[in-house]
């Protein structure tokens, strides 16, 4: 009963990140995460936040003993991109067994993906295991596990040897 929450970055190339969940660990990552949240804030944004901070985040995700799937698509399109990404992750949920795909809503591209995500699960027999939702980045902290691990991959360098030991091998290299 693992769950995946899903974020992207459009940075060179579409990436989209999974951080993996067990359904009894969701709970305590939840207040983890809200603990992060400065005064003031309403979620963590890995954009907005100053490096002290995104240090400090990260390490903190390590200890956690986050892990997290990267699926990436050079696809030229942004459309096309996320579809290749979001039939990857469909893939790692029938590999691994995941019950549970959490997106970040963006209203823009939601019936895209509800359409995409109906033919997809159907057609890789997944229709009685997954269920999959697209959720607010302010109503699901767990979201925010994604949008830090995909900055930082993104972003490269030592952000991306921060995140590392969050990574499954089946994170393609650079």
């Amino acid at each position: 009963m693992t769950m995946l929450f899903v974020d992207e970055t459009k940075a060179k190339g579409y990436t989209m990140v999974a951080a993996v969940v067990v359904p009894g660990d969701a709970n305590g990552l939840r207040k983890e995460m809200r603990g992060l949240v400065l005064k003031g804030q309403r979620r963590i944004h890995f954009t907005s936040e100053s490096d002290s901070r995104r240090r400090l985040i990260l390490s903190r995700l390590v200890e956690l003993e986050v892990r997290a799937h990267i699926v990436q698509s050079t696809a030229n399109k942004q459309a096309e991109g996320r579809e290749e990404c979001l039939m990857q992750l469909l893939d790692l949920a029938a590999e691994n067994d995941y019950t549970r795909l959490v997106l970040e809503r963006d209203a823009s591209i939601e019936q895209a993906d509800r359409r995409i995500l109906y033919r997809e699960v159907s057609s890789r027999g997944l229709r009685d295991s997954l269920v999959y939702d697209h959720m607010g980045s302010h109503d699901e902290p767990l979201l925010w596990i994604a949008d830090a691990i995909a900055w930082s991959h993104a972003k490269g360098g030592d952000w991306r040897r921060r995140v590392e030991p969050m990574l499954f091998a089946d994170v393609p290299a650079g």
